[in-house]
């Protein structure tokens, strides 16, 4: 199959798992407190990846173990209480737009930190494709600034999310996108249980049907959204580049639509022409750029 077609089909699954993530997040807060659902959400991702993280840890030299339990603490863990907690506080309208900061996060620390070249096309195409998102967001809904001091922890992912795609790119790029997702999501299983323990959930009521149901809902967002869905990343990220990874932040708001025209909702030329911008910016920050593993 071809490269490309791979590259593309694996960025819209993306897209859809982790645009589902958000509602799942919210239904769980209903029930669960925010250091719960991030904890078990990761818990739930880390359990399912210890027997293969046990199994692939003997292809990996020791040396590259502590690089990997930092690429699981930026990728998966403190995104997930960032995001977890911030989503109680602020709208999904803001939320989307500050989550669509990550590929300029991925630019702007692959230059500060790891003296990436970054070719002027690629940062045009991830401006664009942020103008568009922007005004997509604007034109749909009313976005509220109450609590905006809560931004400050999507903001503090997106970085955490910029910091880990170039880390990946640079240092763990010999290695199998499978191994560095079993394993460094593995490790995550102890500071995960540890916060667990510590805030009370095995006290929690598991008798109500409420508490149940957001269990499941961060089971789901554990195994799709984090275990699953960190493996499609690290495939992406090695087969296309980092920062064309970090792009499917811009192609979140597809599903959003997707989900709300299956509910009957309008399609409005003003989204569709938003939407062609967004794909103009993803377009022109992928082209040529698939040989290289490193962002940019």
């Amino acid at each position: 199959m071809n490269n490309k077609l791979i590259n593309w089909s694996i960025f819209i699954l993306l897209c859809f798992i982790w645009g589902s993530s958000f509602i799942l997040m919210k239904v769980a807060n209903q029930a669960l407190t925010p250091y719960h659902v991030a904890a078990l959400r990761i818990f739930s991702a880390s359990l399912i990846f210890i027997p293969f993280a046990i199994f692939h840890v003997k292809n990996v030299p020791g040396k590259t173990l502590g690089l990997l339990t930092i690429a699981g603490f930026f990728g998966n863990l403190l995104p997930a209480f960032c995001f977890a907690i911030a989503l109680l506080k602020i709208d999904s309208g803001l939320t989307g737009i500050l989550n669509a900061l990550t590929p300029l996060c991925v630019v702007v620390t692959g230059i500060i930190f790891f003296k990436d070249r970054v070719a002027s096309q690629k940062i045009i195409g991830v401006l664009t494709g942020f103008t568009g998102l922007c005004l997509l967001t604007i034109t749909q809904e009313n976005i509220s600034f109450k609590n905006a001091g809560y931004a400050s922890l999507i903001l503090l992912a997106t970085l955490s999310y910029g910091m880990n795609v170039n880390f990946v790119s640079h240092y763990l790029n010999h290695l199998r996108p499978l191994h560095i997702a079993t394993i460094s999501l593995a490790f995550m299983s102890i500071p995960s249980g540890l916060v667990l323990w510590r805030q009370g959930f095995f006290q929690v009521d598991f008798a109500d049907t409420h508490v149940q149901w957001a269990i499941i809902n961060c089971m789901l967002l554990g195994i799709a959204g984090s275990a699953f869905a960190t493996i499609l990343f690290y495939v992406l990220v090695q087969k296309a580049s980092g920062l064309f990874a970090s792009l499917v932040t811009y192609g979140i708001p597809f599903v959003a639509l997707f989900w709300g025209f299956l509910d009957g909702e309008p399609v409005t030329l003003t989204a569709l022409i938003c939407l062609g911008i967004i794909l103009f910016g993803v377009y022109l920050t992928n082209k040529n750029g698939k040989k290289k593993a490193k962002p940019g």
